[in-house]
C-alpha cells in the first residue's frame, strides 16, 4: 500500500491491474468514542462543477452516476468507525472528469476534534492501493479527503486534505450545488426542516420520502429556561422520482379467521432439511437481487462488483480434480463486455462454514479467472477474526477476493430500502417485503447469529464458582460471540429505525482487535460482566448494555445531559415530564460534576416528587442516568429462554419506552462536551 502526503497524486493503473472497481474507506476515531461525520461525494464535469444536483451523493442520495458511485455505510473498526464508498470507475459517465470525496460534521463540531483521520483505497480484490493520513485537519466542519480524476484516459488519485470552515453548504456551493436555506420557509414549510438543494429545472419535484433524519419538534420551554437554538440546517437534494416505500402498519386482512394463511411468494412449509434450506434461501436471495437492481447493487458494490447487468445461477457444476464441485450459487455482472463473477457458498440454521469447501471454491475461482468467493451464513464477521482460514496462492497473477455476508446484513439492507430509502416501483418493494418475510421466518434458517458458542456454558459456570482464570481462551471466544451479537443488534435496530446504529469501540489508540479482545476477556474473568455501547443516530446519548453473569441481570441504560439553562428543579421536572409514558420501574440517577453520583430512585417514586433528584449537599447536576433491569436468559441460543433473545428484548424495550421519549435537543453532556441536535 502506497502512503500519500498532502498534494501527492498517483495513477491507479501503476498500482494494480484490477482498478475497474475500487472501494474507498474514510476512517476516524474520537477520544470520547462518540465523534462522527457524514460522507459526501461530488461528481464534477470538465469545469469543476456538478452537472446537476443529482451528482451530489450523500446520506439522502446514496447512489449517483447511474450507480457507479455508492455509499456503503459505516462499519466499526478497532479504533473508531469507517465509511466505505464503492466506485465502478469503468461505469462513471464520460462527462464526469473528477470525483471529490468529502465529509462533514454538525452541531459546531470540527474535524480537529477527531483522531486518526485516514483515507484508504483498495482494489476489487480488497488489496490496499493507497493510504492518506491527515495530520491536522483544523477547526473546520467540512473536509475534502481526496479526489479521483481522469488524465489521458487513466484514473488517478490525489490526496487533497482541504478544509471548509463554511461547512457542507459552502463546500457544495463551490462545486455548483444550489443550496437554498429559505425555500422551505417561503413555501410555508416547517422552519426546522432541512434546506433543499434545488435541481436545475426541478423546483417543484418531489423529495425522497421518508427523510431519514427528520428533526424533532421544539420542546416546551419552562419558565426560567432559555429557548434552545434552532438546529443547524443541512442540504438535501430533490430527486426526479418519488421512490416507493411500504407502510409499517399492515392493512386489515380479509381472512375469516386466524387459520387462513396469506399466500406467499416464497413458501416455507416444505422445508425439512438443512440442505433444502440452503438451496431455497440461496435461490430466493439471488433471484430477488436480479429483479430489484437497487438491492442487488447494494449487496455487491462492497465486493468490488461493477454496476451493470446482473444474472445469478444456482447449483452450477464446476470441474475440480476427480469430482466436480457445485457451489450454492454464482453471481455474474456484465459491464461494457467485461464479466465479474463470484461463487457463493451458503449456510443456514447456524451451520458453520467448512474451510476445505471454501478453499476448493477459492482454487476454482483462481483457475477460471473469477473475481470473488462470497460466503453467506448466520455468523457476523469480525475484524481480525475470520470465519474460515483459507490459503491464498500469492504466486497466481489473478487475485481472488474472499468476502463474507451475514443473513442479518441481507435483512438489514432489504429493510432499509423498503421502509426508509425507497425503490423505484411498488413491485420491487413488494418483492423485498416477501424476501424479508422469508428471512425472518423461523423455518428459513436465516435468522442471523443465534448461538453464543460452546464456551458460553463453561464460562458462565466458571464465573459463578470463581474458577475462571485470566488468559483462558474460552473467555476470548465468549467476547467474540458477544461482539457478533452486538453488531447484529445494531443491524436489526438500524433497519427498524432507518438510522445508523453502530457499536462504540472504547480502546486505546492503535490497539489491534486481538489485543482488545484479550483485554476484554480478562475483564470478563475478573468482573463477570459483558458490556457494550450503541450509538443511535438522533438520540441524546449512547445506549449501554451490561450483562452481569454473576447476578443473571441485564441492564440497559443511557446518560442524558441536563439542560444548560434553568434552575436545577426545572431540569428534574423537565426530565420527569419527558418520561411520562416510561415504565414505573425505570431507575434514575443524578450525575454530578466530577464523575459524582447523587440521589437515585425509581420513576414511580420520583413522579410526585422530582425534587428528590436534587443533591442535598449541593453539587452541580450535569446529567441523569436512566436504567432498566431484566432477567438474563440462561441458554446460549436464541430460544425463548436464551441469552440472545433476552438481549434483543431488553434493547427493544429500552429504546421504545425510554429513549424514544427523550428530547434530542442539545445540552452539555455529563462529560462536559456538547451534543447538538441532529
Amino acid at each position: 500500500m502506497q502512503k500519500m502526503v498532502k498534494g501527492a497524486n498517483v495513477g491507479l493503473g501503476t498500482l494494480s491491474d484490477d482498478v475497474g472497481s475500487v472501494v474507498m474507506s474514510l476512517g476516524w476515531s474520537s477520544p470520547s468514542g462518540e465523534g462522527d461525520a457524514d460522507v459526501s461525494v461530488l461528481l464534477l464535469d470538465g469545469n469543476g462543477k456538478v452537472r446537476s444536483d443529482s451528482d451530489f451523493c450523500f446520506y439522502n442520495n446514496p447512489a449517483v452516476g447511474n450507480g457507479s458511485v455508492q455509499l456503503l455505510g459505516k462499519s466499526p473498526t478497532a479504533d473508531g468507525n469507517e465509511d466505505r464508498i464503492s466506485f465502478d470507475l469503468d461505469a462513471v459517465p464520460p462527462e464526469v472528469e473528477q470525483i471529490v470525496v468529502a465529509a462533514s460534521r454538525y452541531g459546531g463540531s470540527s474535524f480537529g476534534d477527531l483522531n486518526d483521520l485516514c483515507l484508504k483505497l483498495a482494489d476489487s480484490s480488497g488489496d490496499g492501493l493507497v493510504q492518506f493520513s491527515v495530520e491536522d485537519a483544523g477547526a473546520v466542519s467540512a473536509f475534502i479527503f481526496g479526489e479521483l480524476y481522469r488524465r489521458t484516459g487513466e484514473w488517478k488519485f490525489r490526496a487533497v486534505g482541504q478544509g471548509y470552515a463554511s461547512g457542507l453548504g459552502g463546500l457544495a456551493t463551490d462545486f455548483g450545488v444550489d443550496i437554498d436555506d429559505d425555500e422551505e420557509e417561503a413555501r410555508g414549510g416547517d422552519p426546522g426542516e432541512e434546506p433543499v438543494a434545488r435541481g436545475q429545472e426541478g423546483g417543484g419535484r418531489e423529495p425522497v420520502v421518508p427523510a431519514p433524519r427528520a428533526p424533532e419538534p421544539p420542546a416546551p420551554v419552562t419558565a426560567g429556561e432559555a429557548t434552545p437554538p434552532e438546529p443547524k440546517r443541512r442540504a438535501r437534494p430533490r430527486t426526479a422520482k418519488k421512490k416507493v416505500t411500504l407502510p409499517r402498519a399492515t392493512r386489515k386482512t380479509l381472512a375469516e379467521n386466524d387459520s387462513w394463511r396469506t399466500a406467499r411468494l416464497f413458501p416455507l412449509s416444505t422445508l425439512r432439511s438443512d440442505r433444502e434450506r440452503e438451496m431455497r434461501a440461496t435461490s430466493v436471495l439471488l433471484s430477488v437481487m436480479t429483479q430489484v437492481p437497487e438491492f442487488g447493487r447494494r449487496l455487491t458494490a462492497g465486493f468490488g462488483a461493477p454496476a451493470g447487468r446482473m444474472e445469478t445461477f444456482t447449483e452450477v457444476s464446476l470441474p475440480h480434480g476427480d469430482s466436480p464441485r457445485r457451489p450454492d450459487g454464482v453471481i455474474r455482472v456484465e459491464r461494457a463486455g467485461k464479466l465479474w463473477t463470484a461463487l457463493v457458498e451458503t449456510k443456514t440454521n447456524g451451520n458453520a462454514l467448512k474451510p476445505d469447501q471454501v478453499q476448493a471454491y477459492m482454487d476454482i475461482a483462481a483457475r477460471r479467472g473469477y473475481e470473488a468467493v462470497i460466503t453467506l451464513s448466520n455468523d457476523v464477521a469480525l475484524e481480525g477474526s475470520p470465519l474460515v482460514d483459507v490459503r491464498i496462492d500469492g504466486r497466481r497473477k489473478h487475485k481472488v477476493a474472499l468476502w463474507h455476508l451475514s443473513w442479518a446484513e441481507v435483512a438489514h439492507q432489504a429493510q432499509m430500502l423498503i421502509r426508509h430509502e425507497g425503490v423505484v416501483n411498488a413491485a420491487h418493494a413488494w418483492l423485498l417485503q416477501e424476501l424479508l418475510h422469508y428471512l425472518q421466518h423461523e423455518q428459513s434458517g436465516c435468522h442471523g447469529f443465534q448461538n453464543m458458542g460452546a464456551a458460553w456454558v463453561p464460562v458462565r459456570k466458571g464465573i459463578d464458582d470463581e474458577t475462571l482464570c485470566q488468559g483462558d481462551p474460552r473467555a476470548t471466544e465468549v467476547i467474540e460471540s458477544w461482539e457478533r451479537l452486538v453488531r447484529q443488534v445494531c443491524l436489526r435496530l438500524g433497519g427498524e429505525l432507518g438510522q445508523k446504529v453502530l457499536p462504540v469501540q472504547r480502546t486505546r489508540r492503535g490497539s489491534d482487535p486481538h489485543a482488545r479482545r484479550a483485554e476484554l476477556a480478562d475483564r470478563l474473568c475478573s468482573q463477570g460482566r459483558l458490556e457494550a455501547e450503541l450509538r443511535i443516530e438522533g438520540t441524546p446519548g449512547n445506549l449501554a448494555i451490561a450483562a452481569d453473569l454473576r447476578t443473571g441481570k441485564l441492564r440497559t441504560s443511557i446518560e442524558v445531559a441536563a439542560a444548560e439553562q434553568g434552575y436545577p428543579l426545572n431540569r428534574a421536572k423537565r426530565l420527569i415530564r419527558q418520561l411520562s409514558s416510561a415504565p414505573a420501574d425505570l431507575h434514575i440517577e443524578t450525575l454530578l460534576e466530577g464523575d459524582g453520583v447523587g440521589p437515585r430512585g425509581t420513576l414511580e417514586r420520583l413522579r410526585p416528587e422530582p425534587g428528590d433528584l436534587l443533591p442535598k449537599g449541593g453539587g452541580e447536576i450535569v446529567g441523569f442516568r436512566l436504567s432498566l433491569f431484566k432477567g438474563m436468559g440462561n441458554g446460549r441460543g436464541s430460544a425463548e429462554t436464551g441469552f440472545i433473545r433476552s438481549v434483543d428484548e431488553a434493547v427493544d424495550r429500552f429504546h421504545a419506552l425510554v429513549i424514544a421519549q427523550l428530547d434530542v435537543r442539545g445540552a452539555r453532556r455529563p462529560g462536559g462536551g456538547v451534543e447538538a441536535a441532529r
